[in-house]
């Protein structure tokens, strides 16, 4: 089965949208946030939005399309997994710190944790997130995990997966907006103005927000899936023959 022109055409815009979000959500903690410390200072609070937008939206994107690349169909499908779960531990890392970046500028600050719906919906999203790869490490990369067990797992993780990605944008998109609520702009312009700020940062809602929907439109088309080769079908075959006997006897 040969991938269409339409594919490629996609996955490439997802790949650009991708790495259009982390330039624009790079430029705008450096350019008109100050930079980036690990001190507890203000300009700690300028990775959040990076490692974010890293994590939860860019990385977990494209570690969901690991199946659909066509280069990948003719390799074992053990080897990707492996791709996969790696790619989603380090977004998921990534989450982590950075919420972990944001309580720790509260924290120095003497601020409220968890006031804001756009704190609620990432510390969901950042939970689901885990819930999410520990099943999925547990039910597809652990050999001794039944094959029941698997296929009753597998429509679940992709839903999910899908839910975790449109949470993500929520969750950016949101803290987008409250951030750009509570400054005003580089040049002291409040945000209901406009300044370029602004704009830039309006722009970069759109990118993820556009980046997320190309990604849930390739995971959508059925006929753009990994193949099933032979061998894999020789293996789950042998697989469910092995446990009717079992179960037979």
């Amino acid at each position: 089965m040969r991938p269409s022109l339409g594919f490629y055409v996609t996955y490439t815009l997802s790949l650009c949208l991708g790495l259009l979000c982390l330039l624009f959500v790079s430029c705008w903690s450096s350019l008109w946030r100050g930079g980036f410390s690990w001190t507890g200072s203000p300009l700690e609070f300028n990775w959040h939005p990076v490692l974010m937008v890293s994590g939860l939206v860019v990385l977990h994107g494209n570690a969901a399309l690991v199946y659909r690349v066509p280069f990948t169909w003719r390799q074992r499908k053990q080897t990707w997994k492996l791709v996969h779960a790696g790619l989603m531990l380090v977004g998921f890392i990534l989450s982590v710190l950075g919420l972990y970046v944001v309580f720790d500028y509260h924290r120095g600050l003497n601020l409220t944790h968890l006031y804001s719906l756009h704190s609620w919906v990432g510390i969901c999203t950042v939970a689901v997130f885990a819930l999410q790869w520990i099943l999925g490490l547990a039910g597809f990369l652990f050999p001794c995990s039944p094959l029941c067990f698997r296929s009753n797992l597998k429509p679940v993780h992709v839903c999910v997966g899908k839910a975790i990605l449109i949470l993500s944008l929520i969750s950016c998109v949101s803290g987008i907006t409250e951030k750009l609520q509570l400054v005003n702009g580089s040049s002291g312009e409040p945000y209901s103005s406009l300044p370029v700020e602004g704009k830039f940062a309006n722009f970069l809602g759109l990118l993820i927000v556009s980046f997320g929907l190309v990604v849930l439109g390739i995971l959508s088309k059925d006929n753009w899936q990994r193949p099933e080769t032979d061998g894999e079908a020789i293996h789950v075959n042998k697989t469910l023959s092995r446990s009717a006997f079992l179960h037979l006897h």
